[in-house]
């Protein structure tokens, strides 16, 4: 029981601020997910998919501890997948967690390539709600930041083949933490600014690290537009405007520095702010009823019932990672809200992500 308790406390810590906070395969060269069925998958050609990135990749880092306490288990509709998985799947694979635990439970590497991780800043290894990484006592989310995840999969693997799509995505957490500082007063706008901008250099030089390791097919997913997701909605117009400018500076310079760096020509980049603004204008058109101004899980229900069970700070459970079918606002709610909480986006939204992943890829050229 006391274990229990601990494990849920720390699921409250996380929760508070977690956030968002992304050819042709020797499978047994780098593990992973396998396929044995020989057809030639949707997106024409048969993949071996790795992603690096934060919560809005994260195929279940948490989901031993949050499906088995609430149903839940990633940053989305549960038990819808995320953008990756859609990918993967496209390509003939199956995207699975490399590592597992935090709250409560030690990490534990496990056999798939998909490296993001709820809560993961590009460089900082204190991450959202980051506690401890001493396995005695792993209190808190794992967090490892995306520069790690390469250099554990390196570890692991020894370099990435031409038989691989390799799947970047990250920054929102930089940007959420800093604009979080502002807000609280501990950083000046200016000082917020540079920090993510230095984040969205790193993240270049890591995706130069990434091809300079045998990497010859990746995606690079820029950050949407945060201003835009029901978090910005409500904020007050200033906030709104801080986090309008803020995603567009990250953007703007991951774009600068693969440029400058000879980078750009290598990698393809899924500029994800633009689908994702054209789908916000014409929700209805893409099968939503709801837009960016609710959210398809039952935030309220979620903290009223852990209120119910004596949980001290309840509202903390109003967050996607413990969304289940049962605490959906409508039933079908995954298909009809853009958003799960006020951050990540549900089943179809995703799905929608990765159609527009995939139809970069096929522009570069890739399974045609």
């Amino acid at each position: 029981m006391k274990k229990q308790r601990s494990t849920r406390a720390a699921l409250v810590r996380f929760a508070q601020v977690a956030t968002a906070s992304a050819a042709f395969a020797l499978l047994a060269a780098c593990g992973g997910g396998s396929d044995d069925n020989n057809s030639t998958p949707p997106g024409g050609v048969k993949l071996q998919v790795v992603s690096f990135g934060d919560s809005l990749s994260d195929v279940g880092t948490y989901s031993p501890v949050a499906a088995a306490n609430f149903g839940g288990g990633r940053f989305t509709t549960n038990p819808g997948q995320v953008w990756v998985q859609d990918v993967a799947q496209y390509y003939g694979d199956t995207l699975t967690p490399a590592m597992t635990g935090g709250f409560g439970t030690p990490p534990q590497t496990q056999s798939g390539l998909g490296y993001a991780q709820g809560g993961a800043l590009v460089t900082n290894p204190i991450g959202i709600n980051h506690v401890s990484n001493d396995p005695a006592n792993y209190a808190g989310p794992l967090t490892v930041p995306i520069v790690q995840q390469v250099k554990n999969y390196l570890a692991a693997h020894g370099s990435f083949n031409s038989g691989q799509l390799v799947l970047v995505g990250g920054g929102a957490n930089d940007i959420l933490y800093n604009l979080q500082a502002v807000q609280a007063g501990a950083l000046s706008p200016t000082n917020a600014g540079v920090a993510i901008a230095t984040a969205a250099g790193q993240l270049a030089g890591i995706i130069g690290t990434i091809l300079q390791n045998g990497a010859t097919h990746v995606l690079v997913s820029n950050v949407p537009d945060i201003s835009m997701t029901p978090q910005g909605m409500m904020s007050t117009p200033a906030v709104r405007a801080q986090m309008q400018q803020v995603s567009k500076l990250f953007n703007d310079t991951l774009t600068g520095a693969l440029t400058q760096s000879g980078l750009i020509s290598k990698v393809i980049v899924l500029d994800i702010a633009t689908p994702f603004a054209n789908i916000t204008a014409n929700y209805a058109q893409f099968g939503f009823t709801v837009s960016n101004t609710g959210t398809a899980c039952n935030l309220q229900a979620m903290a009223a019932a852990a209120q119910k069970f004596g949980e001290p700070n309840p509202q903390a459970f109003a967050t996607s990672l413990f969304c289940s079918p049962e605490t959906l606002t409508v039933a079908g709610a995954d298909q009809t809200y853009m958003f799960a909480d006020t951050l990540h986006p549900t089943t179809h939204l995703h799905a929608l992500w990765a159609q527009a992943a995939e139809q970069t890829i096929a522009k570069s050229g890739l399974g045609k």
